[in-house]
């Protein structure tokens, strides 16, 4: 299913970015214990700032449109630059390390291969801005998590929102509310007040979820009449400086 809803996920990314701006949660349980300060809700305004997406494939080009309507600078970085986009938006495509000493906010719209695997690592979060807000919505492994929460303890990163993680499976989609979590890392993560957990549901709308079913459905129809559905069709890959990306799953 390659394409069953760019918008599920792009808006998501959003809201991530909104939410952890504006200290949404905080707010929210602040105000159910009767506590209507302001002082430490203090976020700042995206008008104006670089926001820095990392691959704009089918949800990075959605990605791109969203903050563009907020009156942020968009910087990308992409093998195969998207011109369309590009002109629309009025993105300016560099390297890697360039987008990522340049933005406020990064967030990683590409798959996960032995070429992304840990992309977003030490080396390359010390070429980020300090307080850099780091969004990823795409795949777990894409980032390394030791090295991520290193750099939220020494404030390095100063913001981070993931819908995925590189150690989910067994833990996502499962109910561990009477249960004791045996992952560490995603308990530090769950501790510090400057990281948003949402548990791989950046897809869950109703719309994608239809989607998904039509599709499932056609691709069955497809099979039972033996013919091939445009679905199975391989994408081609493009190879790069490296990476390798794969262009229905970008």
């Amino acid at each position: 299913m390659p394409e069953y809803s760019p918008h599920a996920i792009a808006e998501h990314t959003v809201a991530m970015i909104l939410s952890l701006n504006r200290k949404l949660m905080l707010a929210d349980k602040q105000v159910h214990q009767n506590n209507f300060t302001i002082e430490n809700l203090v976020g700042f305004n995206l008008n104006n700032k670089k926001v820095g997406i990392i691959g704009t494939g089918k949800i990075g080009s959605v990605v791109s449109k969203i903050p563009h309507g907020f009156g942020c600078n968009i910087i990308a970085y992409d093998i195969e630059p998207n011109h369309d986009i590009k002109i629309r938006y009025g993105i300016t495509y560099t390297d890697l390390v360039t987008l990522c000493s340049f933005v406020d906010i990064i967030t990683i719209h590409i798959p996960l291969n032995e070429q992304t695997k840990y992309l977003i690592n030490n080396n390359l979060i010390k070429t980020m801005k300090k307080g850099v807000m780091l969004i990823n919505t795409a795949r777990g492994a894409v980032v390394n998590t030791t090295d991520i929460i290193e750099n939220l303890k020494n404030d390095n990163i100063g913001y981070y929102g993931m819908d995925v993680y590189e150690k989910e499976k067994g833990v996502f989609f499962y109910d561990y509310s009477k249960k004791q979590l045996q992952d560490e890392q995603l308990q530090q993560l769950m501790a510090m007040p400057n990281v948003l957990i949402t548990p791989h549901q950046a897809f869950a709308t109703r719309e994608a979820l239809q989607n998904i079913a039509a599709t499932t459905i056609h691709n069955l129809s497809c099979w039972d009449r033996d013919e091939v559905s445009e679905n199975e069709l391989p994408s081609k890959p493009v190879i790069n400086q490296g990476f390798i990306y794969d262009e229905e799953e970008a």
